[in-house]
């Protein structure tokens, strides 16, 4: 078993009607930020700059993502499409120990998919009106022959549809992140947290680490 980093989780104001994304995009900043830079696999070393910043505001968890790539690529628009095969970014999570999980992946439109299941092939898309729930401010410039993009998302708690207004709080919870784009010039398989697997593989909860919400202080 891999050697298993712990993501605390810290309170972020919680974001409402009133709220302006912006508001949260500039507070995200402000927060740590982690690395997504393990390339375990031999023939995929290609490793874009991927960091995230992830936080709670009790009904929502917060994420922005800050990626410096070679190239990018944007297709797809439709909720619940094939987003993985552009620039992505994932947020794979799982509570209570449970075997089921969520896999969130984004592409740098702010595209969304979300998952839940068991594994790679016991998967359902999640209903495209909760999909559409989640906000996103995305941030695309090109400077020095690299192209950078933010990606900011808002994703609320009734997002994780199998579970009956879950508590962050309350909730045990584990996680990994990602960064791939298989459609991509150059494909490339990123993750937070390792992975020890033969060929590249996301849908792996051995291998998610434990995340912990933390009350307002």
């Amino acid at each position: 078993m891999p050697v298993e980093q712990h993501l605390k989780i810290f309170y972020l104001q919680p974001y409402h009607e009133g709220t302006s994304i912006a508001d949260i995009v500039s507070a995200m900043d402000d927060l740590p930020k982690h690395a997504i830079a393990k390339a375990p696999w031999v023939d995929y070393q290609y490793k874009p700059d991927c960091a995230f910043a992830i936080a709670h505001g009790n009904s929502n968890i917060y994420i922005k993502f800050f990626v410096v790539e070679d190239a990018v690529l944007a297709r797809f628009t439709t909720p619940n499409s094939l987003v993985y095969k552009d620039s992505c970014v994932e947020f794979f999570i799982a509570f209570n120990n449970e075997q089921s999980y969520y896999n969130l992946e984004f592409n740098c439109l702010g595209t969304a998919y979300v998952g839940y299941g068991s594994g790679k092939t016991q998967r359902e898309a999640a209903p495209v009106p909760i999909v559409e729930r989640i906000k996103s401010s995305c941030l695309l410039r090109s400077a020095d022959g690299k192209f950078k993009w933010e990606l900011t998302l808002v994703i609320p708690t009734d997002t994780f549809y199998r579970h009956s207004s879950p508590q962050l709080l309350q909730l045990d919870a584990k996680c990994n992140f990602y960064k791939c784009g298989d459609d991509m010039p150059v494909p490339h398989y990123l993750c937070w947290n390792n992975i020890v697997s033969d060929a590249p593989e996301f849908h792996l909860p051995d291998f998610f680490a434990k995340a912990s919400f933390i009350p307002q202080s």
